[in-house]
Parts: structure tokens; C-alpha cells; sequence
């Protein structure tokens, strides 16, 4: 189980998302995953992560996530936290390839076999270039023509697209209308109009289906309080589920303030990495729903605690997908396994679509649930093809 290589893959198509591979001298792999900033993670993973790996026992997962936490870069969701996330789950699925234990027994067992879901309504293309989190990255300049475009959709017709989620067995979905009107005034302010049109959504899914969808509201951390609040308050009539990053969540008085002049709960952390970001969220009362990114936060060995440490504070956890498919395969084991876990967000664009060009299986999805992929580990791998892709970059570092 000494670990003699480290592999980082990268799909052209794909340009925001990493994969790691961490290989032992008994001929054992793990997968791991994460997303934005690839080429600058895969060299750091290459430079800095890969000498510190090499040698060591991979089973001593707590040990080597500690040591990858470095002297700067551990306070944040930046390159060095990336690659030690995507690092630990390849690190987990190395545990149980080893044991024949699926993951989600390595982390104490199922409290459930399987878990409710909810569609983040994203379509084909969203997030596929470089340029970050932003509207001109939503892939929907022209009308698309899939099965599942439904960015689009709930932009143009949420009433129909609620309709055929409901028929297809998912009641929940998420959408972000709100998102233009903040990048054209920085966060601060939307007319009367504005907000009319960003709220429309919500009306055509409640005259649609009523309250038999659960709608989930995202605000990406766009906008500053006194416009949140606003929000907030033209939102209400509409009941959501939740208010997803209506601030940034590193502003804990402000999403403190937030979550005390509505009743919709609020949920953040996907951007925040460590208990050490959550705890005072908590301990404020700032948070209805913790959505913690894999990925992003310090992988699984991370994520266990601050779903832990959320369940003291009795708020639910609701972990964070819209990246790629290793992460909610790791989602799903640890939403199965926490107690604590409310809901897991899929994208049925994505898990339709391009995930299962990359990787060998997926989780199952059925009436409205998801459940982890059978075998040892994460239950899945990069397709044995995959590396015949003419846009595949493979960079490996070994022992010698």
C-alpha cells in the first residue's frame, strides 16, 4: 500500500475539471476529483503534493490530508485545498480497492440505502470554459436542442420544465434568475422590474405544480445584504426550500443578518473549506442547510467533520455537485452515510450527458433517489478508453 505514483488527467472538452490517481506497489488505484483552476492544480499536485506522497503508506489517509494542508493556501478553497480534496478521495478509494469495502462502510456504514435528490437545473454546456462562474459560461447564447437543457428551460418556461422534473420522479430543482441582475449592478440593487422578472420563475412553477416541487433558490454569494434581504422577501409568497449563497459566505454577519429577516432557511458553504469556516456560520445561526463541496473543502476526510459538526448544531448537510462525476459518486457515499444529510444535488444534464463518457459507472438513480454505485471503494474509474481521446493530457510522477 506504499504509494509510487500520482497521475493527474485532463479532458480538453472539459477544461475546469481534474482528475488524480494515486497508484500503490501492489498494483492497487484510487480516483479522485475536483474542479476550476485544472492546469494550475495538476502543476501543483506535480510540484508540491506528488514528493510529499510518494513513499508514504496510503492507508494513513487523516495523516497524509493533514500534511498536504501546507503552511499557506489551508484557510481557503484555492489550488493547494483543490488539490489536497481531489488527493483525499483518491485516497479513500485506494482504502477500500484495498479492504473490498465500499466507502460509504469506511465511513461507519449506510444510515440509509438510499437518498432523495434534487436537479440543478444546469444544462449540457454550463461552466465549460475558463472564464469562471458567471452568466457568459451558462452554454446558452442559442437555443439548444438536448433532451435536458434545462438552464434554458426554467429561464424560458419553469412551469413545464417543474412538470416533466415531477413526471420523471425528482421533487426538487434548483435555478438562479437573479444572477444577470447582479452582475450588471455589482450585487447592489434590482428595479422593480428586475425583480418582477427574476421572481416569474417561481410563480410559473408554483401555477404549474403547486407545492408538490421543492424549489431551491441560488445566488452564488452575488449580492450584498440589503439587496439579499430584498430578495429574500419577494421570494417568500413562493415558500423555497432554501436561499442558497445569497451572500458570500465568508460574510458571517452578513448571512447572519440575512437569515434573520426571512424564514426561508439559508444554506451556504460549497465555496468554504474546513470546519474552521463553518463553525462560526454555525454558531450563528447563519445557516439552514450546509453544502458542503468535496472537492473543494478538503475532501471526504474534511467533509465527515463539518457534516459532523453541523449535526451538533442540528442543520442538515446537503453536499454539493455540479463539477464532475467523481464528485457526486463521493457525494453519494457520504450522504448515505451521514445521519445529518438532507438531500443530494445531481445534475441530470451532466448525468445523462458527459459523465459516463469519462468514468466506468455512475450512481443509481430511481424515483427521485440516488444511491451509491456497487463494489469496493467509490464503486467507479476512469474508463479504460479514455486515455484514446485525443484531448487527454496525462502528466505522471513516480517514486524513482
Amino acid at each position: 500500500m506504499i504509494i509510487d505514483r500520482v497521475d493527474t488527467v485532463r479532458v480538453g472538452e472539459f477544461p475546469n475539471l481534474l482528475f488524480v490517481q494515486v497508484f500503490t506497489d501492489d498494483g492497487l488505484v484510487g480516483l479522485g476529483e475536483t474542479f476550476y483552476g485544472a492546469a494550475a492544480v495538476a502543476t501543483h499536485i506535480h510540484d508540491a503534493v506528488a514528493p510529499k506522497l510518494l513513499g508514504e503508506d496510503s492507508r494513513q489517509i487523516e495523516h497524509l490530508n493533514g500534511a498536504l494542508a501546507g503552511y499557506v493556501g489551508f484557510a481557503g478553497t484555492g489550488v493547494e485545498t483543490r488539490a489536497r480534496s481531489a488527493v483525499d478521495i483518491a485516497l479513500w478509494d485506494l482504502l477500500g480497492n484495498a479492504s473490498g469495502l465500499p466507502v460509504h462502510d469506511l465511513l461507519g456504514g449506510r444510515t440509509r440505502e438510499r437518498i432523495r435528490l434534487y436537479n440543478t437545473c444546469a444544462g449540457t454546456r454550463y461552466i465549460r470554459q475558463h472564464t469562471g462562474q458567471n452568466v457568459a459560461n451558462w452554454g446558452v447564447e442559442e437555443q439548444p436542442t438536448g433532451p435536458y437543457e434545462d438552464l434554458y428551460a426554467f429561464l424560458h418556461d419553469a412551469g413545464k420544465l417543474a412538470t416533466d422534473l415531477l413526471s420523471s420522479g425528482i421533487n426538487g430543482m434548483k435555478i438562479w434568475p437573479f444572477d444577470p441582475y447582479a452582475e450588471a449592478s455589482r450585487g447592489t440593487h434590482l428595479s422593480p422590474d428586475e425583480l418582477r422578472r427574476a421572481t416569474e420563475p417561481f410563480r410559473l412553477i408554483r401555477d404549474a405544480v403547486g407545492d408538490a416541487m421543492d424549489v431551491m433558490v441560488e445566488l452564488h454569494g452575488l449580492w450584498n445584504v440589503p439587496a439579499a434581504q430584498r430578495i429574500a422577501a419577494a421570494l417568500q409568497p413562493y415558500q423555497p426550500s432554501w436561499l442558497e449563497d445569497p451572500v458570500r459566505a465568508d460574510l458571517v454577519d452578513g448571512l447572519a443578518a440575512v437569515s434573520r429577516r426571512t424564514d426561508i432557511p439559508i444554506a451556504a458553504g460549497e465555496t468554504l473549506a474546513g470546519r474552521a469556516a463553518f463553525l462560526p456560520l454555525l454558531a450563528e445561526q447563519a445557516l439552514g442547510v450546509v453544502t458542503v463541496d468535496l472537492t473543494w473543502t478538503g475532501g471526504l476526510t474534511e467533509a465527515r467533520k463539518i457534516a459532523t459538526l453541523a449535526d451538533t448544531y442540528g442543520v442538515p448537510v446537503a453536499p454539493h455537485d455540479c463539477t464532475g462525476p467523481v464528485a457526486l459518486t463521493a457525494c453519494t457515499h457520504l450522504s448515505t452515510s451521514a445521519p445529518n444529510a438532507l438531500v443530494q444535488e445531481f445534475v441530470r444534464a451532466a448525468y445523462y450527458g458527459w459523465y459516463g463518457d469519462l468514468v466506468t459507472a455512475l450512481p443509481t438513480v430511481a424515483d427521485g433517489t440516488i444511491a451509491p454505485p456497487q463494489g469496493a471503494g467509490l464503486g467507479t474509474a476512469l474508463r479504460p478508453d479514455l486515455d484514446d481521446r485525443q484531448d487527454v493530457e496525462r502528466r505522471t510522477t513516480t517514486r524513482d
